[in-house]
């Protein structure tokens, strides 16, 4: 996912994105180490797009502590 979409987003819906996005890095993360996965170069990705959702969760959440 491009970081222009998710700048897009609601703090709600970076919240559901970042639940999706773990829960599918894990069930990746199983199916490799059980030797299910066959697309191998979606970890790094998925690891990726959390990482982008979980900064500019914290990058709205600092917008808003300096609003205060």
């Amino acid at each position: 996912m491009k970081a222009r979409e998710l700048k897009e987003m609601s703090e709600a819906e970076l919240r559901q994105k970042e639940k999706e996005t773990t829960e599918e890095y894990f069930n990746l993360k199983f199916q490799h180490a059980t030797g299910q996965l066959e697309n191998t170069e979606r970890l790094p990705q998925v690891r990726k797009d959390l990482a982008r959702v979980k900064t500019l969760l914290r990058q709205k959440m600092l917008d808003q502590a300096k609003a205060r």
